[in-house]
């Protein structure tokens, strides 16, 4: 057994290894995509572009403009008293915000009126406008409540003094709240998963492309051999795309590993367990490479979406909950994030990794039963 086994070993590595295109798609690509996706993968609303129609020039409304250049989150790009010219600026896209203040802005607040100022927010990117709205609103309420004790001192002629409350927050496990923490070990395993994917779904299918099925067929391998000696060259891969690509994380982007990297590795075998038995189920009811391969970006990209990998489960409908845990990518997400960011151990990941082991022994049974030594 395990004589035939090695053999189909040596094989599977002489195939994969013998061109350099391939040597660079399996372990160059997934550090290329992890350096592109670890810089463009992010939540971080920073330097919104903001177009300043300002219609009273006074010194309030220049003080209100500058609470917003200083709050490091807007630049002014753009000065006009056109409205017109200010909307195609968002138009073109150079610009994602108008602030608008009427002529009055600063008589109304000397005067003890409310003083108007207007916001008009780019609403195409519904997640960009839902930060540059809550930003601008913690701005102009700091803004109000400095021009109110203003005005309280001016009446009584002495300093006021009032209570308030002060809130100070703490975030664990990201102290400065930096999206990048949180996603690049998303990243990192959907880079796994498709590696991984791609690979094993077009297995047995080159076999039959190429034509040397028929001596697969004619010799006295068995199915679960065919399969192991398919599945382990996949795997080292796997091992070795985690290690490199866990190692940008570290070292380029700084992400903590505050937990256990055996833990990772015991968990990345029931990953890839999983992973690579839907690969090559996928490759056992294909007939062309062709076939093989949109099949499984047909099964990689909604698997992605229902990881909560971008969104959160909990925000989904009831019944697409239910539908994530047949996702292998789900549990792997909480257990590579929960040991590079918690640090926690198998105490609390251990419904994870018991999911991933059900999962991968389920779908690769079944991978090893469609397995027929036929030519059908």
């Amino acid at each position: 057994m395990w004589e035939r086994i090695l053999t189909m070993l040596r094989k599977e590595f002489r195939s994969i290894f013998r061109d350099p295109r391939m040597r660079m798609v399996i372990f160059g690509l997934p550090v290329i995509q992890t350096l592109i996706f670890g810089y463009a993968v992010t939540l971080d609303v920073r330097n919104v572009q903001l177009v300043l129609v300002d219609h009273d020039q006074s010194t309030a409304s220049r003080d209100f403009a500058a609470r917003f250049t200083g709050s490091g989150y807007f630049t002014i790009v753009r000065h006009t008293p056109d409205l017109a010219a200010a909307s195609a600026a968002i138009d073109a896209a150079r610009a994602s915000a108008i602030l608008q203040l009427n002529a009055g802005f600063g008589a109304d607040l000397h005067a003890g009126r409310t003083a108007v100022a207007q916001l008009i927010v780019d609403g195409s990117d519904s997640n960009t406008a839902q930060f540059v709205l809550n930003y601008a609103g913690v701005i102009a309420r700091t803004f109000d409540q400095e021009v109110l004790l203003a005005a309280a001192e001016r009446r009584t002629g002495r300093t006021t003094s009032v209570g308030r409350v002060e809130l100070r927050p703490r975030a664990w496990f990201n102290a400065d709240l930096e999206s990048r923490d949180f996603y690049v070990p998303g990243i990192i395993a959907t880079l796994v998963m498709l590696v991984g994917l791609m690979l094993t779904s077009m297995a047995i299918v080159r076999e039959k492309e190429v034509g040397t099925i028929e001596q697969i067929m004619v010799t006295p391998i068995r199915p679960v051999e065919f399969i192991l000696g398919k599945c382990a060259p996949f795997a080292v891969i796997g091992y070795i795309n985690v290690v490199m690509v866990v190692l940008v994380g570290l070292f380029w982007f700084g992400i903590p590993m505050r937990g256990s990297f055996l833990l990772l590795l015991l968990g990345t075998t029931l990953f890839l367990l999983s992973t690579l038995g839907i690969g090559l189920f996928i490759s056992t009811v294909s007939g062309t490479q062709q076939q093989a391969m949109m099949t499984t970006f047909f099964f990689f990209f909604p698997a992605m979406l229902l990881s909560g990998f971008v969104y959160p489960i909990a925000n989904m409908p009831e019944v697409v909950q239910w539908l994530t845990f047949l996702d292998p990518l789900r549990y792997f997400l909480v257990i590579i994030r929960g040991i590079f960011l918690k640090g926690v151990g198998l105490e609390i990941l251990w419904p994870q990794l018991l999911g991933l082991l059900v999962l991968g022994v389920v779908v690769l049974g079944f991978a090893v039963s469609r397995f027929k030594k036929t030519l059908a």
